[in-house]
């Protein structure tokens, strides 16, 4: 996993599509599915470790953004 784009598309081969209109809403949405996927054993425990690090990350930054605003 590389970007959003990649856990995006990952969710959507399982028929996943998250758009709530907010970025840190579907983030922590995305978190949520990804977490079902994996203890559904689905996917990976090193696809959902690295798909959850990013998920992580990129929301830590939209929080920081919506503080600074």
């Amino acid at each position: 996993m590389k970007s959003i784009y990649d856990i995006q598309q990952l969710l959507l081969k399982y028929g996943t599509l998250i758009y709530v209109g907010d970025r840190l809403a579907d983030l922590e949405l995305m978190e949520i599915e990804l977490k079902e996927l994996y203890q559904s054993q689905l996917i990976e425990t090193k696809e959902f470790q690295s798909a959850l690090l990013l998920l992580r990350n990129e929301i830590e930054r939209e929080k920081d953004k919506k503080r600074k605003s």
